[in-house]
């Protein structure tokens, strides 16, 4: 893998991980719309995602060994409801789509804890914990809408014989950097009370009280791109603890759902296993370390 073009490199979880690859002397071109605001890849092309011509000709030119795809609207709040699933939904066909014709081995697609219902839904649908891989998907908002969809993209692509051999659809839980963490939650009172008071509860239960460091959300991205299965398979990331300082065992009695594995300490409440099996990976970093 010398050369890795990563969509959406201007934003945070992108530009981060240029920066990994370019450690790693990977040779890397950044495809996203608008001005350059990163300084890492070795190049920069400017492209519109949601133009299959264009992102054809910017990954010809790029001529990458794989592809992470990370150029799509990170939340749902800022954009019409069409214009963010377009973007969730539209843009993996066509980078799929021209990796497929060009050759390239390895396509890695940032998906979402929304894809199975969580996060923007008026409330969460979950059936067992810890959630893993099976779990139903259950979205009704265009983001997780779109999501979902992106993922059965990425099945049908797997189905091909000249798609990319790899494909791995990583679903993100909400990826914060070191400052966030010690601010809104090491500095913090993270008890159910306080964050209660502070409005952040029900949030926090709709995401099933999952974080991740942004490094360990690379990290696991850098593995998926290195990885040598045959087809499309989904991936959970989420830190090793809850964003909450109370037992798992409490967090998980808020929900109607069957608990499948006993909860011993502030363990996740999303079953990050396959990723360990598959990938060699699990998260390093924790709010509680700080």
């Amino acid at each position: 893998m010398d050369t890795v073009a990563v969509t959406g490199g201007n934003g945070e979880l992108g530009s981060a991980l240029l920066a990994e690859l370019a450690e790693r002397g990977h040779h890397t071109v950044n495809l996203s719309r608008g001005e350059r605001r990163e300084s890492v890849a070795d190049e920069y092309l400017r492209t519109d995602l949601l133009d299959p011509g264009e992102v054809y000709g910017s990954l010809a030119r790029a001529d990458p060994d794989a592809v992470a795809h990370f150029g799509t609207i990170p939340r749902p709040d800022e954009t019409p409801d069409h214009v963010t699933f377009r973007s969730n939904a539209q843009t993996p066909y066509h980078v799929l789509d021209a990796a497929e014709a060009l050759g390239v081995e390895t396509v890695v697609l940032a998906s979402s804890l929304s894809a199975m219902g969580a996060g923007f839904e008026d409330e969460v649908d979950v059936r067992f914990l810890p959630v893993d891989e099976t779990h139903p998907l259950t979205p009704s908002n265009p983001y997780g809408l779109g999501k979902q969809v992106a993922e059965a993209v990425a099945d049908g692509f797997g189905r091909r014989e000249r798609a990319p051999r790899t494909v791995a659809s990583l679903r993100f839980p909400l990826v914060t950097g070191e400052a966030q963490l010690r601010t809104v939650f090491a500095e913090a009172d993270r008890s159910p009370e306080a964050v209660r008071d502070a409005g952040f509860f029900r949030k926090a239960r709709k995401t099933l009280f999952a974080y991740l460091h942004v490094e360990d959300a690379v990290a696991l991205a850098v593995r998926a791109l290195e990885a040598d299965f045959t087809g499309h398979e989904v991936f959970f990331g989420a830190a090793r603890d809850t964003t909450v300082a109370a037992p798992s065992s409490e967090l998980a009695d808020r929900y109607d759902a069957e608990v499948r594995e006993s909860f011993e300490g502030y363990e996740s409440l999303i079953d990050t296993r396959k990723a360990e099996e598959w990938l060699g990976w699990s998260a390093d970093r924790s709010w509680r370390d700080l």
